[in-house]
């Protein structure tokens, strides 16, 4: 009971919000450049990262893209450049862990870091000279103008409840702002959902390879007739183990930590073979038992959607 009075409070909240955002009364600032945006309603991991991966790097096959993000639990303050077109300019602690992973596997974009989104946007246009940027998590960032609010869903946060006696940071009324809702996870938890007219899109994952920390390839199969040790710090761990039985591996052990984990005191041990996600796999020193499992994204029809909606 308790936790449902703060989640009214917090639907309040919320709504005042957003209303005057609605109204004109919250300033909303715009870019000389088109915004995607990429975001979701709920405080767990949908899979943001992996889609602005993705647009990143398909759109930027004929557009010069930036990605901008807040930097969450970063070191460092302010405006930063946290890649120039592939080059990294500071490092994992200054960067935060999504802003860091991103700018090591977008060898043809920018990444840029700011708790002021449109002060990052200004300069990844005028500084970098960006033609496209996509705003990482930007749901609830309603400052920066956007041109398509892309929203990813999980099968569960249909009937969740809103924070703190759920994970939802918004009500599912609030898909109205969207212009596509994007079906998450659809490899392992495949479901249907409409909102009125809302273009839907479900995203799959095609499980390619693991990857080392020089991010060169590695065959699945090299690691399927070991016992493996899984670890992982996201948003729903138990989601990632789902997938690596599936994929039949063999889970001698499943290490759970929290969303964006330090693993400062982690140690891994000879003889083992971990195998974990790309944003951990960055947060630890380099060793050559200590694998990541990558995939590659499918959404079908979003790439000519969004094409057309910023006339590219």
């Amino acid at each position: 009971m308790f936790l449902d009075a703060l989640s009214l409070l917090y639907r309040g909240a919320v709504s005042i919000r957003n209303l005057l955002y609605d109204r004109g009364l919250l300033e909303v600032k715009k870019l000389p450049v088109p915004v995607v945006s990429v975001g979701n309603l709920s405080a767990g991991g949908t899979g943001k990262t992996s889609l602005v991966r993705f647009l990143a790097g398909e759109l930027g096959r004929t557009l010069r893209v930036a990605v901008l993000l807040r930097g969450y639990r970063r070191k460092s303050k302010g405006t930063l450049v946290v890649s120039e077109w592939g080059e990294l300019r500071t490092d994992l602690p200054s960067a935060g862990d999504e802003a860091y992973l991103l700018a090591r596997l977008l060898p043809y974009a920018s990444v840029v870091v700011s708790e002021d989104r449109y002060s990052g946007g200004v300069l990844a246009v005028e500084g970098l000279g960006a033609q496209l940027v996509i705003l990482d998590d930007g749901f609830q960032h309603r400052r920066l103008y956007r041109d398509v609010d892309i929203v990813l869903l999980r099968k569960r946060d249909i009937g969740d409840r809103l924070l703190p006696a759920g994970l939802l940071r918004e009500p599912i009324e609030n898909l109205s702002r969207a212009d596509a809702i994007v079906l998450s996870y659809q490899d392992v938890e495949p479901f249907d959902f409409s909102y009125g007219e809302k273009p839907i899109f479900k995203l799959f994952r095609d499980f390619c390879c693991l990857r080392n920390y020089g991010m060169e390839r590695i065959p699945l199969e090299e690691a399927k007739d070991r016992e493996v040790v899984a670890f992982s710090g996201l948003g729903s761990n138990e989601q990632f183990f789902r997938v690596l039985e599936k994929l039949g591996f063999k889970l001698k052990e499943r290490l759970s930590f929290p969303d964006h984990y330090h693993y400062r005191d982690f140690r891994v041990k000879e003889g083992e073979i971990y195998i974990t996600t790309l944003k951990d796999l960055f947060k630890l020193p380099p060793s050559d038992n200590v694998l990541a499992l990558d995939f590659e994204l499918e959404v079908p029809g979003l790439i000519p959607f969004l094409k057309e909606r910023i006339q590219v």
